[in-house]
């Protein structure tokens, strides 16, 4: 309708003498216009003309429209868009030079009197100073506690007396206070094992983060700023820093003295002040170290306050026995040539016996070693283990788990050792009885024994160093403490390896061995595990050192400890008498010594143990004079006859042939007067028994023969 409307008002325009242009005009409105209205219906709810469609029903018009598609992505809203506002700049957090004190507000021991808690006094030395400096406060604090009727205070030896380190920094005492007194050394010293051990523990997401929170502390450091002025008292600032990590309460700020300039006077007056703290039982804000930082470091500290960070940037990385460290100075005392920085050399008192034709050690008795060609040497003087039977009474050093000083190439690791063993046998020259075919071979070494002191296969060119040997054809009997499994399984072929099993149980090789390790039996467990799988192929020895009262008494254990590693032999050796080990921490007397009866009562229980649980292990060799036997597998029992001894040449040869071969392929018969129950009792019949008792009585009874002769003439003289 409204079409045929439009078109008359044009036709009556047109008639009227209107121009075309505008008829025209009006018609286009009209047509967009309509189009319009149609793409906007269903914009505007109209959705029954598409449901009409959709089901076949026309729309009001009568006609079919199509539906068309809309795209609406184009389209622009009405109104404006809000775009998000760019974030203030993040101000970078930076380390500031002093760390924000995180508060602790709960179970912190600060309600309990100091006078009323116990007091430690932790102190380490190789010089005597600190022990004299921390003896000297033990005594002030000792005479303030019983003025004040409270606990008295525990003098402790981090070196000695402290067993585990856990159970006083980690398991701490409850309400403890710990007095520190602790040196500052270039050298290695068991300082770093105790530094070493906070910094796990603070570091150890398994362990309560502050597991000091029950301790209070002070840290006295001694040292010498003229000559060490880039690391005075360091140690003493990492005990500081570590030890308020882990939660203790610092009571008394960190004490540096230097003993060069102010001497122990000096350190007196710090433990004075300390003391006077503590009696007058001073309030202390209960907050602990932090590594979180809540500003700018400019803000929170000195932009020029030196971090502990920054200090230990400037350490390098220590010589474990530096040329003029007390340790150097100990061992040498001994008779150790100290070979580099971690390495030494000792000449064996069999070594000089053999030389004089006045026999060899046990090794030639069962394995054929003659003592006079054998270098006894160790490329690692650090060992993690405190024995209590060790005759170096624990003057070496000590390393836990992990290698942290300089490491000398194996190459000279090797010539120096044969340096300062030739040097060593140079000196025989003028002794009486030295037999000139055995100096002579003495200067071409054929067996090296890696056993001398600390943990050889803690090196770590270990391998490489064995391998030297072997290019010499120097055979290798490798010793090891079975406390470092990763090591032991990637050990390469040696001529023996030995493992020391110096405690059948946990408790006993705690106190036997005083490991430094939490996790020593785990440890060993794992390696009699290699013993038996990664190292089968080896020639393996057990050695076990019998302490009366320590670890003689569980065979049963022994036998479970065989069974599980299944070496090739055997050895037990009662411990030899080394004079007073007060040193150790632990010292043993001769009432610890076992006599031979005991020691073949032993080896004879062990082998019907073996029996019972049908493994195949005899009692084979015997040196009585060590009080040494020798049990072996019967697979070295050949046609009736033992064959413990060592083939060398053929060693060598399979070695260099790049087969693969095993322990029973390089044996050799074991000697009569070397086998168990030999009236020789494993003395060879070619060398000269001494008795070192008997010659003395012997030249006691010539000199009074002597006086009596001489009484005689000087009697028949004054008659005459």
């Amino acid at each position: 309708m409204s079409l045929v409307l439009f078109v008359a008002c044009v036709a009556v325009h047109l008639l009227s003498g209107g121009r075309v242009s505008v008829a025209a005009a009006a018609s286009v409105a009209v047509w967009m216009y309509s189009r319009h209205r149609l793409l906007c219906e269903p914009c505007n709810g109209s959705a029954a003309p598409m449901a009409a469609k959709a089901n076949g029903t026309p729309t009001k018009s009568g006609v079919d429209r199509p539906i068309y598609a809309v795209d609406f992505t184009g389209s622009i809203p009405e109104g404006t868009t809000s775009l998000p506002q760019p974030s203030k700049p993040r101000k970078l957090r930076t380390r500031s030079a002093k760390a924000t004190p995180k508060v602790i507000k709960a179970r912190h021991p600060l309600d309990v009197a100091l006078t009323r808690r116990p007091i430690y006094v932790f102190y380490t030395t190789l010089t005597g100073s600190s022990e004299r400096v921390a003896k000297q406060m033990f005594d002030t604090l000792t005479s303030m506690a019983q003025d004040n009727d409270g606990p008295l205070p525990k003098l402790l030896s981090l070196d000695d007396d402290v067993d585990e380190l856990e159970e006083y920094f980690l398991k701490s005492p409850k309400h403890a206070i710990y007095v520190l007194v602790l040196p500052s050394y270039e050298t290695d010293s068991p300082i770093d094992y105790f530094l070493e051990h906070l910094k796990d523990v603070a570091q150890d997401f398994r362990v309560d983060k502050y597991p000091l929170r029950q301790v209070s502390f002070a840290v006295l450091g001694l040292g010498d700023r003229e000559s060490w002025a880039d690391k005075f008292c360091y140690q003493a600032q990492l005990a500081d820093k570590w030890m308020g990590k882990l939660g203790a309460q610092r009571l008394f700020p960190l004490g540096q003295v230097c003993l060069k300039n102010d001497g122990e006077p000096a350190a007196h007056q710090w433990s004075f002040k300390f003391a006077q703290m503590i009696q007058e039982n001073a309030p202390v804000m209960a907050s602990v170290d932090s590594d979180d930082d809540d500003g700018d470091g400019a803000e929170n500290g000195d932009e020029d306050g030196a971090d502990v960070e920054d200090l230990l940037a400037t350490v390098t990385t220590k010589e474990m026995v530096a040329k003029d460290s007390p340790t150097f100075k100990s061992l040498t005392k001994q008779g150790y040539t100290i070979v580099g920085s971690h390495s030494g050399v000792k000449i064996c008192r069999w070594t000089k016996s053999a030389l004089r034709g006045r026999g060899s050690c046990y090794k030639y008795a069962f394995y054929g070693i003659r003592s006079h060609l054998c270098m006894e040497t160790t490329p690692s003087l650090a060992c993690s283990n405190k024995c209590v039977f060790c005759w170096r009474h624990g003057t070496n050093p000590v390393a836990k788990s992990n290698w942290r000083w300089t490491v000398d190439p194996p190459d000279e690791v090797l010539a120096g050792a044969l340096a300062g063993h030739y040097a060593k046998i140079k000196q025989m020259r003028g002794v009486p009885g030295v037999q000139m075919d055995r100096f002579d071979e003495a200067f071409t070494v054929r067996h090296c024994a890696l056993s001398l002191v600390g943990e050889p296969i803690f090196y770590p060119h270990i391998n490489e160093l064995t391998a030297m040997l072997h290019a010499k054809h120097i055979s290798s009997f490798l010793v090891c403490n079975a406390q470092h499994p990763a090591q032991l399984r990637a050990l390469s072929r040696v001529t023996q390896l030995y493992v020391s099993i110096d405690a059948s149980t946990k408790e006993e090789l705690k106190r036997v061995d005083r490991p430094l390790n939490s996790d020593f039996w785990e440890r060993l467990t794992e390696c009699l595990d290699i013993l038996r799988t990664a190292q089968s192929h080896q020639r393996t020895v057990f050695r076990l050192t019998l302490v009366k009262g320590f670890n003689m008494g569980d065979i049963a254990g022994y036998a479970d400890m065989v069974e599980r590693a299944r070496p090739s032999q055997i050895e037990v050796k009662g411990a030899t008498f080394c004079g007073s080990s007060q040193a150790n921490g632990n010292p043993l007397t001769m009432q610890n010594i076992p006599f031979w009866d005991e020691c073949q009562r032993f080896v004879r229980d062990l082998e019907t143990e073996l029996q019972k649980r049908q493994l195949p292990y005899q009692l084979a060799a015997v040196h009585a004079h060590s009080c040494c036997v020798l049990l072996a597998d019967t697979k070295f029992k050949i046609d009736g006859q033992w064959h413990t001894h060592i083939d060398y040449a053929k060693f060598f040869k399979l070695l260099e042939s790049g087969a693969p071969f095993v322990d029973t392929d390089y044996v050799a018969p074991t000697p009569p007067w070397a086998v168990w129950g030999s009236a020789e009792g494993g003395f060879n019949p070619e060398d000269t028994r001494f008795d070192r008792q008997a010659e003395k009585a012997k030249r006691r009874q010539q000199r009074e023969q002597a006086q009596q002769r001489a009484a005689a003439a000087a009697a028949a003289m004054a008659s005459a």
